[in-house]
């Protein structure tokens, strides 16, 4: 599985690429590319929380707790606005 700054880095150089190759194009939107950049980043992040909250392995006390339920309320608890 590959790390999570393995994969935010990837994203960053997808968007470093895009950003230098319209740099010479008329009509480009930087301020648009930027906010998908953002957009993305978000996404990804959140996708990486829930593969490390449901991908974990199990400590010794969690194993004989770690029911689908308990797992959906990690999620929620994830999911909650702070």
């Amino acid at each position: 599985m590959r790390d999570r700054q393995r994969i935010l880095d990837n994203l960053e150089k997808l968007y470093r690429g895009e950003l230098d190759r319209s740099a010479g194009s008329e009509g480009v939107d930087g301020g648009r590319l930027d906010f998908e950049f953002q957009r993305d980043q978000l996404y990804l992040e959140i996708l990486l929380d829930l593969r490390d909250l449901f991908g974990a392995a199990p400590s010794d006390k969690e194993k004989s707790t770690s029911s689908l339920l308990e797992k959906a309320q990690q999620l929620r608890n994830l999911t909650r606005l702070r």
